[in-house]
């Protein structure tokens, strides 16, 4: 394969586009001055996040193979669903104790998803850390 200008080679995948936001610091500079507030008070600061759903019993679509040197097959930006589904990893991460938790399920709503993930959270390590909640700031 190499004498025919072949060589193994990842996938390319393709743009998603543009992420900025013209108020990027402004969000930060208010994120943090409440996350502050917060903290003062003794109250919980949590960054919650909805990881890639990963799918369960199918090869990812991140393989490789030989190829003409420079031409990568390109593939979707996300895997095929897998044989029996997929799950979703949801972590909850308390940033004053600087401890997380993940939850991993299966719903396709993602508020519900997020609000388990913080309630189990919460029963499993919140009360603990933080026992006497109160008024948001």
């Amino acid at each position: 394969m190499r004498e025919m200008d072949y060589s193994l080679q990842a996938n390319k995948k393709r743009d998603e586009g543009a992420k900025d936001s013209p108020d990027r610091n402004a969000q930060f500079r208010y994120i943090e001055k409440k996350m502050n507030a917060f903290q003062r008070q003794r109250q919980p600061v949590l960054s919650v996040d909805g990881k890639k759903k990963e799918n369960v019993g199918n090869d990812k679509n991140a393989g490789r193979e030989y190829r003409k040197k420079g031409t990568p097959r390109e593939v979707n930006v996300y895997d095929f669903k897998g044989e029996l589904g997929k799950v979703a990893p949801y972590g909850v991460y308390d940033v004053t104790n600087n401890r997380g938790w993940v939850s991993v399920g299966i719903s396709h709503d993602t508020a519900e998803f997020a609000v388990n993930a913080i309630r189990t959270w919460w029963n499993e390590m919140g009360h603990e850390l933080f026992p006497q909640p109160g008024k948001s700031c």
